[in-house]
């Protein structure tokens, strides 16, 4: 038999992989991020997860902690959110080393979605004896790899996209107040965001009212003992910072990107103003000027396409503002919405809108989202989204709705 009988709590002790493989992220890219267990009688005994790039993979840490507590591997089972692979890359087949561990009994999250090995671990298993079951929180661990999906399908860094906004959806007042809308718990997990990714990006007109900084200030001693990763930021390696928008911003302004993160900071813009006299001024400076579009309207996928290729950014944190927000949604490149609720109202219309922008004739032609996590923080609500249609807008990424031109 290829099957067995599994516990009533599979999906609880699923789930515990799940947490060990979220600590990870940030670290791991090309690679996906991945957690491990081993259970005897139906109790955790073991746990690994994925640390980065030419490290053991979370089978092998796995193994190697239960070595440590002297945990005989063929009495357990052991429960992986990722299809164990089974080709030699920087590291061995994580499949050679389940089967010399003597398992013989393995729960798999999801399959890996690349073409190239998918379903090949879970087939090497099962014909060296294995049985296998595959799907056991299978939501969890696909959300869990979505940026590795994004980075086998496209060209593209994936993108996370984060915002705080009151309870009637507004992000700052009508004179652009907007410090602070979320509490001190929810501004340090932006930070913890920011831990994850290469680059924060921004519109023009967040630029010019906040002059941000767009760096990680997290310490260890900020971390609180339930952060969704276990990272802190190294503050010399930053993520780099992107201002989007067809007008640059004078060269001589005291913005602090200017002042203090020139060679960190890229500004895109279109083809156009990409060669005037301002951006020559700011490449003086250390920035950088890309250009791509035309109209008034910046190519956010030519952009992105160009932060990885040329620059190896596998993830970048679009904080807005809030028409900077709508086109990144309208264009479909949003991986998943860090969105934090504020427990205060403004009651005011001319107050800045979360989202705007976009033209939607009916509710049929909404986009919709999939709530993935809640958390509340101090009496701020935290909800990681994710997309669950595009309604069918035009996400042509020549022009058009794609286009971006933040004021």
């Amino acid at each position: 038999m290829n099957s067995f009988a599994l516990p009533d709590d599979a999906g609880k002790i699923m789930l515990q992989a799940v947490a060990l493989a979220e600590q990870g992220k940030g670290q791991t890219a090309p690679n996906p991020c991945v957690g491990a267990v081993l259970t005897q009688d139906g109790r955790i005994v073991a746990r690994g997860h994925h640390r980065g790039p030419g490290l053991p993979h979370a089978e092998v840490e796995v193994l190697q902690d239960a070595a440590h507590q002297g945990i005989d591997p063929k009495e357990c089972i052991l429960w992986v959110t990722l299809e164990p692979c089974n080709h030699t890359g920087r590291t061995p087949p994580c499949t050679q080393a389940v089967v010399q561990a003597g398992i013989r009994r393995v729960v798999v999250g999801t399959a890996d979605p690349n073409p190239r090995v998918i379903g090949g671990g879970i087939d090497h298993l099962r014909n060296n004896g294995v049985q296998v079951v595959v799907g056991v929180a299978e939501q969890a661990c696909r959300d869990l790899i979505a940026d590795f999906r994004t980075w086998i399908d496209s060209p593209l860094p994936y993108l996370y996209l984060k915002l705080a906004c009151t309870l009637d959806g507004r992000i700052a007042t009508r004179s652009g107040d907007s410090q602070w809308i979320s509490n001190a718990r929810s501004r340090q997990m932006v930070h913890t965001l920011r831990s994850r990714v290469g680059a924060v990006m921004v519109g023009a007109g967040t630029f010019r009212a906040d002059d941000p900084r767009l760096t990680c200030r997290l310490s260890e001693a900020d971390r609180p003992p339930d952060q969704l990763t276990d990272q802190s930021a190294n503050p010399q390696t930053q993520p780099l910072a992107i201002v989007v928008g067809s007008k640059l911003p004078d060269s001589v302004s005291n913005f602090y990107l200017l002042r203090e993160r020139p060679e960190e900071t890229i500004f895109w813009t279109t083809e156009t103003a990409a060669q005037n006299t301002t951006a020559e001024r700011l490449r003086a400076l250390g920035a950088r000027v890309w250009g791509a579009g035309s109209g008034g309207q910046v190519d956010l996928k030519a952009c992105l396409t160009r932060l990885r290729s040329e620059l190896g950014v596998m993830d970048v944190l679009c904080e807005g503002g809030g028409r900077l927000a709508q086109h990144v949604i309208t264009a479909g490149l949003v991986g998943e919405w860090w969105l934090f609720l504020a427990t205060k109202t403004l009651g005011d219309a001319r107050a800045v809108p979360l989202l705007s922008g976009a033209e939607v004739p009916s509710m049929a032609d909404a986009w919709s989202w999939r709530t993935c996590r809640v958390r509340e923080l101090d009496g701020d609500l935290m909800l990681v989204l994710r997309p669950e249609s595009t309604p069918p807008h035009d996400n042509d990424a020549s022009g058009g709705k794609d286009g971006c031109s933040p004021a």
